[in-house]
């Protein structure tokens, strides 16, 4: 595909894109915005986007039915989120921001590579997806890097970041073009945070040196 396919794939998928859509792009961006900034507003944000691509992924024009289900588990953690920040007491000590041991790598690996099956079994023999091998992968690894996040693990953003990665070819395809430059940026996102969490992870073993 070159760089014009793309460009008149933009055009077009611009003027086909529903309005659904757009709601959950712009949410989903303000979403990373507030998380950036520590604050509740990251999970209503997060519900409303998440909520919209739950239904918008699993329609029969996409059937990305693996990502829908991602989405629909970020929603879930979303509403635990706000909740427990909305009933939370006085501050509690942060989570240290730590590197994974093997055996974390090697369970976040398994998320992963079980979650793959799980999700293409499931989207072959449930589903009329067309693309299951794909749509199964991104929200596996997705899920793994999900699960490093929860333990504040520096190895999310490159899990989440292989789910990225992959998600954007497949979003083009499915001529979803303003989520694809969601995820393009959701990519950036991740580089700057991965950089971020290793220089606090450098100066945290400075302090404790």
């Amino acid at each position: 595909m070159s760089f014009q396919d793309i460009f008149n794939g933009l055009q077009q998928g611009l003027h086909d894109m529903t309005w659904l859509e757009a709601i959950a792009v712009t949410f989903a961006v303000l979403s990373v915005l507030f998380q950036k900034k520590n604050n509740i507003l990251v999970y209503p944000t997060g519900i409303i986007s998440t909520g919209i691509y739950t239904y918008l992924l699993s329609r029969e024009h996409f059937k990305l039915y693996a990502d829908a289900t991602l989405n629909a588990y970020y929603l879930v953690m979303s509403v635990y989120g706000w909740l427990y920040w909305a009933k939370r007491g006085p501050e509690q000590p942060v989570v240290r921001i730590t590197l994974s041991n093997t055996r974390e790598l090697i369970t976040a690996t398994l998320i992963a590579l079980l979650g793959w099956a799980v999700f293409y079994l499931l989207l072959v023999n449930f589903s009329d997806s067309n693309v299951p091998v794909m749509d199964a992968f991104v929200s596996a690894t997705a899920c793994g890097g999900m699960w490093l996040l929860a333990k504040r693990k520096l190895e999310n953003w490159i899990w989440l970041n292989v789910s990225n990665f992959v998600a954007v070819p497949l979003l083009f395809y499915k001529h979803l073009y303003l989520t694809a430059f969601l995820t393009i940026f959701l990519f950036i996102v991740a580089v700057f945070g991965y950089i971020s969490w290793k220089k606090t992870v450098h100066e945290q073993e400075i302090l404790h040196t």
